[in-house]
């Protein structure tokens, strides 16, 4: 696979993933001669590291100078400074020989050194690049490469660099400017089908195993797999029963709303914003459009059942249900075979993106465009616990829905949301205090556990504490309580998911209901280095023992006893 690369260094891992697609993935391929199907890797081109280091250079802006500024004025900075020259000479080009929709990616040139992937850390952002003059598409390109350059020191990111025990300026970023997959609707932009494939499944329910896989599916562009409601399977049962409690759940959890990219020429753009040509369209719009056949099933209240398609007046339900079951279009295989094809290439675990699109009637001819290609944490091996070891006196928090592998004896800083001040009215509020607390942690150097309601990370204030990973970013343990009408699927959001394996969090789910509870009366009683009104940092004299096993996911943080 050839792509175009302005610069002389390092492409990063954004763009080396997707050479190693092109190159050895997809020539490996196999799906039916007569299927109209194309897998491909869209066109791309890089800017090299280098342009990156020379950018800072020419507008004389130093690193360590934009910890005082919140992300808003570092990103109106960069886009006050100049590109360095000979760059917009290229930006023609590349708009010409990518033609259309484009989606501006950051490309870390740290993610090559790390034992880890830093997902959704730095932005990204999509740009129309359509029916307006050349200066004025190549503005909209030189404003986005600007803006994930910026994201390079925003707060989350040098969070995540200080949590990884890296420095905050020691990263370099490369940048991909790639044609987005889609089809045009209207004067929005979007792909019928965003596919995230993990090779590898933490979270399996009954009946799967944790090596068949995970698959999510969302309506429209990916943002909604990185939000909270999206369709997840196993590839290799992929019309098995969804796991809802009831049909209720199923209605109330399943993806309402898509995002687009508006094409429209009246809008006024924001260029320090990440998604400021994205809009979030209804379940009605794509059915307008044409794309909701293939997608959608129908609700008959009088059955309290759904049936594949959208025939009828019931409500549409995001179920994904006739692509999934359709003969015509090997829809799971071709992913099921990428991402075995990825796994042996790359030597461990893959997380795979691709956005499909299908014509509107037929649903052929079938385009899948992969846009991604991260490694991912892989199989965890156990240390023992049995049953009756999480009803040791000496136990503060038990689990059985845990996440990782391993015992830390080192951890005596506890952040907990205290359940007598615990309102979901609030939760943005707790954000705010969790991410003092975890600047100071940042600060001495320190790592602590986390103890919360709800889903960590979630875009739903409702349902937990919407925090972004930077704001927790010196979690190496995570507790999650659940609440009683709160979806299942915790902490499962694409990028925050993807923090706690890439950073070897330890996690551990307490269920509201269940036969274990956390002991906030002992926490209660440990002395407290700050207090907010809905978070308290304690401190202990002792470190506790946080042992995970990866194989029962069963887990347990025990307090030391003399």
């Amino acid at each position: 696979m050839r792509f175009k690369v302005i610069g002389s260094g390092s492409v990063g891992s954004t763009a080396n993933g997707l050479d190693i697609l092109g190159k050895r993935v997809l020539g490996q391929l196999s799906f039916p001669a007569d299927a109209e199907i194309t897998v491909e890797v869209p066109a791309f081109a890089v800017i090299a590291a280098d342009v990156f280091e020379a950018f800072l250079k020419r507008n004389r802006i130093e690193p360590a100078e934009l910890g005082g500024l919140s992300d808003r004025q570092i990103a109106r900075t960069f886009q006050n400074a100049e590109l360095p020259k000979g760059l917009m000479e290229e930006f023609p080009s590349i708009i010409d020989g990518l033609d259309g929709p484009l989606v501006v990616r950051p490309s870390s040139v740290l993610e090559e050194t790390l034992d880890r992937t830093i997902a959704g850390i730095y932005l990204a952002k999509p740009i129309p690049n359509h029916g307006m003059n050349l200066d004025r598409r190549r503005r909209q390109l030189a404003e986005a490469v600007k803006l994930v350059w910026a994201s390079t020191f925003f707060s989350d990111a040098v969070n995540w660099r200080l949590g990884a025990g890296g420095s905050p300026e020691e990263e370099q970023m490369a940048v991909v400017v790639q044609r987005a997959v889609g089809a045009v609707h209207g004067r929005c932009f979007y792909p019928t089908v965003s596919v995230v494939a993990r090779s590898y499944n933490h979270y399996p329910t009954p009946g799967n195993e944790p090596g068949d896989g995970v698959v999510a599916l969302a309506l429209g562009f990916g943002k909604s797999i990185g939000e909270d409601h999206h369709w997840s399977y196993c590839p290799e049962r992929p019309t098995a029963p969804p796991p809802f409690k009831s049909m209720g759940d199923q209605l109330k959890y399943t993806q309402t709303s898509f995002w687009a990219l508006d094409l429209g020429d009246d809008l006024a753009p924001d260029p320090s914003a990440g998604g400021e040509y994205m809009v979030r369209l209804g379940l009605a719009d794509a059915e307008r459009d044409g794309t909701l056949e293939l997608l959608a099933s129908t609700y008959d209240a009088e059955s309290d059942r759904l049936r594949a398609g959208i025939d009828g007046s019931g409500a549409r339900v995001l179920t994904f249900a006739p692509i999934l079951r359709s003969r015509s279009i090997p829809f799971t295989s071709i992913i099921k075979d990428l991402m075995e094809k990825a796994r042996a290439v790359a030597g461990q675990e893959v997380e795979i993106e691709i956005a499909v699109c299908l014509d509107p009637k037929t649903g052929v001819p079938v385009r899948f465009g992969i846009v991604q290609l991260k490694t991912m944490t892989g199989r965890s091996q156990g240390e023992t616990l049995g049953a009756d070891d999480l009803d040791a006196d000496d136990v503060v928090v038990a689990s059985q829905g845990c996440l990782g592998n391993g015992i830390r004896r080192d951890l005596d800083d506890i952040v907990y949301l205290r359940p007598d001040a615990f309102d979901r009215n609030q939760t943005r509020t707790m954000a705010a205090e969790l991410e003092a607390v975890n600047r100071g942690l940042l600060e001495e150097g320190r790592s602590a556990i986390f103890v919360g309601f709800g889903r960590w990370g979630t875009t739903d204030d409702r349902y937990g504490v919407p925090v972004r990973w930077g704001q927790i970013s010196s979690a190496q343990v995570i507790v999650e309580i659940t609440l009683a009408d709160a979806p299942m699927n915790v902490s499962q959001g694409t990028h925050f998911f993807h923090h706690l394996l890439s950073q070897k969090v330890l996690y551990l789910s307490v269920k509201h209901d269940g036969p274990h509870a956390v002991d906030f009366d002992w926490l209660d009683r440990q002395e407290a280095v700050w207090e907010g009104r809905y978070v308290c940092h304690s401190r202990l004299e002792k470190p506790v023992t946080v042992n995970v096993d990866g194989e029962s996911r069963r887990g347990l943080i025990s307090r030391s006893v003399e």
